[in-house]
């Protein structure tokens, strides 16, 4: 890092004193403010698989086919890895609030352009810009969420908010129920309207999460550290209001920070993957698990539906609806198990135990056993657990790297794991289902056991156990002026690093 870039040392309390609070108010409005992204997410990618078979259909107002669907499902992740890079980097510079306003309001203005597509061309590049505003949501909400939520119930939260995805996604289906049938709106409006839903929710978002604040975190290391104190200690009058009890010590040693007003990008990629080669690895694993099978299902589930069970269009929001539940209801009642059990453990067993759960599906699927209700509630089950474990991903990630790095690094590993595994995803499913045989389709399924498998063994191996430990004790700050002082220090250990188990000394 630049000595120029330097603007002073100074000893911080800020984080223990944020891990200490009970929970209050101000938690609830982060949860609901920044939480409410996911909604959007879910309300997105769930509406386009609802809306998928209209959009092939004759009368909607623009021709797409099966494998177009694909593309453009390949064209939105492909925004979102982008803007998750872009953003990303903007947000451990400038911010977290700076940039969650900020990609916030490139969703609206993407959805919106979406509910005017005439032609594929125009709809895939409307899908990317929506892609790229939800993928920057993800770096500036996900750190901003595990620096503001309190070490002790960091695991259940974040992954409850991650959740919350499959709240706007069974909201979507409920609303296509309407919006796609055609008694109440012709072929070529219904769909239209669907993506105005996402829009209207966001500006209601973009309100609530107004009164959000800067993360304090953020604040001390850029040299605003007298903005922190202030943001810190009007957290603590309201708490102490409403609990109407004294808050207790903080615990802990205080940090010592050498402030920085910006830190590099070959800084923040040196330390991810020089000083933690490791949890490298288990970032990329757990994220091209999840979102090959997440995304392939996702976005051609509706013309699965159809062309295989006899779906009608209008009626496949109503399994939608179904399998979104089942997928909420994961984080929702196994979050508490990682904060206890422990992450390891809770991590390896979702993603190991919803490959198990795809075999099973592959089976019923290829042997067209039970019929439709069959298959949807065994693809409850598997994302049931999938879910839990997908939400995982984006904590862990947010978890086991240090402060200055938290945005890039979830940024990075959803980008490259997603590239990989979301736009494969889509596109192998979209061109086996054009297909129209069981016998290739079923290889999906099978692919994506097996990639979550491979991620659920990798986290056994490599996993980290995180559990009520804070942010500042599973990585150090850059900052932290002894933290520098002891890796300069000859033939001592970076307690930055992390030793053959991937922990920090």
């Amino acid at each position: 890092m630049s000595p120029s870039a330097q603007t002073g040392t100074i000893t911080t309390h800020v984080p223990a004193r944020l891990d200490r609070l009970p929970w209050s108010r101000f938690h609830r409005r982060v949860v609901i403010g920044l939480g409410g992204v996911w909604i959007l997410d879910g309300l997105e990618v769930t509406m386009v698989g609802n809306v998928s078979s209209r959009l092939t259909e004759k009368g909607s107002g623009i021709a797409l086919n099966a494998a177009q669907i694909g593309v453009a499902a390949a064209f939105y992740i492909a925004g979102a890895c982008l803007g998750a890079l872009f953003f990303g980097h903007l947000t451990d510079r400038f911010g977290r609030r700076n940039l969650f306003i900020l990609t916030l309001a490139v969703y609206l203005i993407a959805t919106v352009a979406t509910a005017f597509a005439f032609a594929p061309w125009y709809f895939f590049i409307a899908r990317f810009f929506t892609g790229s505003g939800i993928g920057g949501e993800y770096a500036a909400i996900n750190s901003a969420i595990d620096e503001l939520i309190p070490a002790r119930v960091r695991g259940r939260v974040d992954l409850i908010i991650n959740g919350t995805y499959w709240l706007g996604s069974a909201a979507g289906a409920a609303g296509a129920l309407v919006l796609l049938d055609t008694s109440n709106f012709p072929a070529n409006i219904g769909w239209r309207l669907a993506f105005g839903i996402g829009a209207i929710f966001g500006i209601f978002v973009l309100l609530v999460r107004r009164n959000v604040p800067e993360s304090p975190r953020w604040l001390f290391i850029h040299g605003r550290d007298r903005e922190a104190e202030r943001i810190v200690g009007e957290i603590e009058g309201d708490v102490r209001r409403e609990t109407g009890q004294p808050l207790p010590e903080p615990q802990g040693s205080p940090l010592k920070i050498r402030q920085r007003q910006s830190i590099s990008f070959q800084e923040i990629a040196r330390v991810a993957f020089t000083l933690y080669p490791r949890r490298a690895v288990l970032g990329l694993a757990l994220f091209i698990g999840q979102a090959f099978l997440y995304n392939g299902v996702t976005f051609n589930l509706g013309t699965l539906l159809s062309g295989f069970y006899g779906v009608p269009s209008g009626k496949v929001p109503l399994f939608f609806i179904v399998w979104a539940l089942s997928n909420f209801a994961g984080p929702l009642l196994l979050g508490r198990m990682f904060d206890t059990v422990g992450r390891k453990p809770m991590i390896s067993l979702t993603y190991i135990g919803s490959a198990v759960v795809a075999v099973v599906l592959a089976v019923l699927f290829v042997t067209q056993a039970g019929g439709v209700w069959t298959f949807i509630v065994v693809l409850a089950v598997a994302f049931f657990l999938a879910s839990a474990g997908a939400s995982a991903a984006y904590l862990t990630v947010s978890e086991i790297f240090p402060m200055e790095t938290r945005a890039l690094a979830i940024a990075f590993f959803y980008a490259v794991g997603t590239a990989i595994g979301g736009i494969t995803g889509p596109l192998l499913f979209g061109q086996l289902i054009s297909s129209g045989q069981r016998g290739q389709v079923v290889w999906s399924f099978l692919i994506g056991a097996v990639v979550m498998a491979v991620a659920g063994l990798i986290e056994l191996w490599l996993g980290v156990a995180a559990e009520q430990r804070p942010l500042e004790e599973l990585a150090l700050p850059l900052t932290v002026a002894d933290a520098e002082r002891e890796e300069e220090a000859a033939g001592a250990p970076d307690q930055r690093g992390e030793d053959a188990s991937g922990a920090i000394h």
